[in-house]
């Protein structure tokens, strides 16, 4: 509680004044059964009209003011539980920026969606709309039992019955709803799921025809949200009918002893006018912070799934770091062995070692699941080694600030990545800074002239979401040119010239070699032909580092390297 009140400080003086003006209000609406049972007993009974006169002015005043402090009260509690959202928001997504590639592993890209919309939703709303009845239930409450004994003490004990029974409803009532919560909204994530890999693969979707096997996919996590929300709900409106019965029975049973006591003598009619004004104020304060429980019920459920992003411990660390930079890109392996799950039984990469000296060009080739990405997503620290180190200029990897060490490599990953925006806006993300000129090199390299010029404004061309209007082999270009921009010490590129045809592969490969002499460059690949220039290179092996060397050694003795090129040879035969 006191993490989460902390998101509350930067509105710390509309929440004080939202409460300031909810205990305000309920004071003025509590005076005003007091002014009618005066107006009854007093004005009515002595025919004094002066005194109605008076005394009705005074109520309208006391229900002016209360109107006034309401609206304060609802626009202050609006704007502190939209604060909150946003502060908790804020904080969620800062740390999803911290995590490593094994921390993002461990939630759903759905579930994570999720938690920074639904969840926190959820958490302000139950602020704006909970804060008003939280604090003026209790008071209002309190206040009007108080009153109650003091016009009537004998006819207010029917509350000493009328209470446990309404906390026996809402404890039962809570105790069934609070786990339906959590279950709702991990099916709320199981819908985001479905419906984020729909959009992602439309195009598959549409080319298999498999429209209808997807809807139904879609229904069955749609009936599950349905069916589990309805549950809830339909246990969380049983709080209406239960407090409504209590009342009503408190409200007979107070008109039954209340009229015996009148016709006796023993309580005027004004008074027990009052006193009925008075039990239904505590019963729709009980019932408003029935209410307030079974949103606090609902919010706390979302809160502890926030909570568990917030709480996640960083798996890559900086607290051994050092005040150095990348200066050569010299890369040595010593014995890495790596695993996703430290509880895992088996390592993706095992007892790996080589050295990369500054300005090599170096080849990764293996077949598919070798790990060849998870290899060199150990140099920038996107994951942790497990076992053994990996250096970089003779430092661990462990010793670089992660912003200096991930500035002074750039990747071009297997799964290219364009955001929405334009074209130059793209090209940027290597370089904040750069300049028009250094953006045409950049591209010139990457042999993005070819086509720059043929998308409709060029630069300023706005690129839909992922970069669907460009095609994969412009997209590939587009993003070893940001890559380029950045111009890095080391220079990654994983399988990022599948989609290019070898003639454009050799340009680019020849513009680095002549623009970047002094980068470190390793390319993954499939293709021979996109790495047999290259002075070593490595081949990989279920995990395990095969052979290293050059083409023609590697030609000439390895088992898996040949095997590699006579079978693209005779593809390229055929």
């Amino acid at each position: 509680m006191k993490e989460f009140l902390s998101y509350l400080k930067p509105y710390r003086r509309d929440t004080i004044l939202a409460i300031l003006c909810i205990e305000a209000e309920t004071v003025f609406e509590l005076v005003i059964p007091l002014v009618m049972a005066s107006i009854v007993d007093v004005g009515v009974a002595n025919g004094d009209r002066h005194y109605i006169l008076m005394r009705g002015f005074q109520m309208i005043i006391l229900a002016l003011l209360s109107l006034i402090l309401g609206q304060g009260a609802a626009a202050f509690a609006a704007r502190c539980g939209q604060g909150l959202g946003a502060e908790i928001r804020k904080a969620e997504f800062a740390k999803l920026q911290e995590f490593s590639f094994a921390n993002t592993d461990r939630f759903s890209e759905s579930s994570l969606v999720t938690r920074l919309t639904s969840d926190v939703t959820t958490i302000q709303n139950s602020i704006s709309s909970g804060m008003r009845p939280g604090f003026r239930s209790p008071v209002m409450m309190l206040t009007a039992m108080v009153a109650s004994f003091w016009i009537n003490p004998t006819l207010a004990l029917v509350f000493l019955v009328a209470a446990p029974i309404l906390g026996i409803l809402l404890f039962l009532i809570i105790s069934h709803v609070r786990p339906l919560y959590s279950v709702m909204q991990g099916a709320i994530d199981l819908v985001n799921r479905i419906i984020q890999e729909n959009l992602t693969a439309i195009r598959v979707v549409k080319s298999y025809v498999r429209g209808d096997y997807e809807t139904e996919k879609f229904q069955e996590v749609n009936t599950n949200l349905q069916t589990t929300a309805e549950k809830a709900f339909r246990l969380a409106v049983l709080n209406m009918p239960s407090m409504q019965f209590v009342m009503y029975g408190t409200i007979l049973a107070i008109l039954w002893f209340g009229g015996n006591m009148a016709a006796a003598g023993n309580i005027k009619v004004g008074e027990l006018t009052g006193f009925l004004s008075y039990v239904l104020q505590v019963l729709n304060s009980l019932m408003m912070f029935s209410n307030v429980f079974l949103m606090t019920t609902r919010a706390l459920a979302s809160w502890k799934r926030i909570r568990e992003v917030l709480d996640e411990e960083i798996d890559i660390r900086e607290d051994r770091a050092k005040p150095i930079q990348v200066e050569k890109g010299d890369i040595r392996f010593d014995h890495v062995s790596f695993k996703y799950q430290s509880g895992a039984e088996e390592y993706v990469l095992s007892d790996i070692s080589f050295h990369i000296r500054p300005g090599q060009t170096v080849g990764i080739i293996g077949q598919t699941g070798s790990a060849k990405t998870t290899l060199v997503q150990l140099i920038p620290r996107l994951y942790e080694a497990t076992e053994g180190c990996v250096y970089v200029d003779g430092h661990p990897v462990w010793e670089y600030p992660l912003k200096g060490l991930r500035d002074s490599i750039a990747m071009v990953l297997q799964k290219n990545t364009l955001f929405s925006g334009t074209v130059k806006e793209n090209l940027r993300w290597g370089k904040e800074d750069a300049t028009d000129e250094e953006i045409d090199e950049a591209c010139r390299i990457a042999c993005v002239d070819e086509f720059i010029d043929r998308l409709e404004n060029g630069y300023d061309t706005e690129l839909g979401q992922g970069g669907v209007n460009v095609s994969g082999g412009q997209k590939q270009r587009l993003c070893i040119a940001r890559a380029i921009l950045k111009s890095p010490k080391v220079l990654i590129l994983d399988d990022s010239t599948s989609a290019v045809d070898t003639a454009t592969e050799a340009k680019i490969r020849e513009g680095m070699a002549a623009c970047l002499p002094d980068t470190t460059k390793i390319i993954i690949a499939q293709r021979i032909t996109s790495v047999m220039h290259a002075d070593q290179i490595l081949i990989l092996d279920d995990g395990r580092l095969n052979a290293c060397g050059t083409h023609e050694s590697l030609l000439a003795t390895n088992q898996i390297y040949q095997d590699i090129y006579y079978s693209q040879q005779e593809g390229a035969n055929l």
